[in-house]
């Protein structure tokens, strides 16, 4: 059976998409949900969040096996093929596979293999560059029999991003209430339905190939990429006039997801509150953070032996409710039971 994984995704960085991962992966195994979270970032922010630099540099230099993605596809550059991944266990029923920043090397074999995909011969070694990511992916999720999947990528249109999230089943859009946001979405909707176009477009050209029958077990990504939503940022600044500024924009984004994203077209116009689309709307919870990240901890485990006392102790109880509500709303939108 094979594991359901959700991208965050983005073309616009900073919208917090790390910081929702990293908490996610947390509340759904605290909701006794397997979880496999894979850091398909270059940047590996994920990874620097889950891991200490001493373990990432011990990784990066081959010591623990097969540790990265980068590093179980790095074969496919030479004669070899693709490896099982060695993960690493972080807590009951969480379970990660480090970034690395090599990865951004394996963009060129995906671009290559890209039009040699199409062609009438041969067609075997590019499909399985290009399904390469998926392929890792149900490896680690089979290896702990996982419930879920969790990916974080770069915030980019590229090579990389257009396999992961073709191996994707459901993608969540995270935004932040500004116009940079907005254009994002104008070039992120349509870009997801080109990709998944032109990948049917290639397992057609598979399935009517001779080589589809040399190969009977050889498996590929659907290419689904439903969408499941948007989580909003919430604003910080509480002067008159950046709020409001604030508010233009945030009143924009349910017509703006219904037609980039779901390619929808003179919708009835419908407040952000009042969205079924809106996941939720994320709070900065700005004084945990550096404190959750000092102890390399969620923030709604935070204890006062951590400094969480007074305010900050009823912000970690908000901010453990709030992440539960969240993953089981995504649980449900991936027919995921709880």
């Amino acid at each position: 059976m094979r594991a359901p994984a959700l991208t965050f995704f983005n073309n616009k960085g900073g919208v917090g998409k790390t910081s929702l991962i990293y908490h996610l992966a947390w509340m759904f195994a605290r909701l006794r949900k397997r979880v496999v979270a894979i850091d398909l970032d270059p940047q590996a922010n994920l990874t620097a969040a889950f891991l200490a630099e001493e373990r990432i540099e011990a990784i990066w230099d081959g010591q623990e096996g097969n540790a990265t993605v980068y590093q179980c596809v790095k074969p496919l550059t030479g004669v070899g093929d693709i490896t099982e991944p060695s993960l690493q266990n972080i807590a009951t029923d969480l379970y990660f596979l480090p970034g690395d920043v090599s990865l951004s090397g394996y963009e060129d074999a995906l671009s290559a293999e890209w039009p040699n995909s199409m062609g009438d011969a041969n067609l075997y070694r590019p499909m399985r560059i290009l399904s390469s990511f998926w392929q890792v992916m149900q490896m680690a999720a089979n290896r702990v029999q996982a419930d879920i999947i969790l990916i974080d990528i770069g915030p980019n249109l590229g090579a990389i991003n257009r396999s992961v999230l073709l191996a994707t089943d459901y993608v969540a859009i995270p935004l932040g209430a500004d116009l940079f946001s907005l254009r994002g979405l104008s070039n992120l909707g349509p870009t997801l339905r080109s990709w998944k176009n032109l990948w049917q477009k290639r397992l057609d050209n598979w399935n009517g190939s001779r080589e589809r029958k040399a190969f009977p077990n050889f498996e590929l990504p659907e290419g689904r990429m439903e969408p499941i939503g948007y989580l909003c940022q919430q604003h910080g600044v509480r002067m008159d006039r950046p709020v409001r500024a604030y508010d233009k924009w945030v009143q924009r984004i349910p017509q703006a997801y219904r037609e980039h994203v779901l390619g929808q077209s003179g919708t009835t116009p419908l407040s952000q509150q009042a969205d079924p689309y809106c996941l939720a709307t994320v709070k900065h919870y700005r004084s945990l953070v550096p404190m959750g990240q000092e102890q390399r901890k969620p923030i709604f485990d935070l204890t006062s032996a951590d400094g969480a006392i007074g305010s900050h102790a009823g912000a970690v109880r908000d901010a453990r409710r709030e992440f539960e509500q969240l993953a089981r709303k995504i649980g449900e939108r991936m027919d995921i039971a709880f």
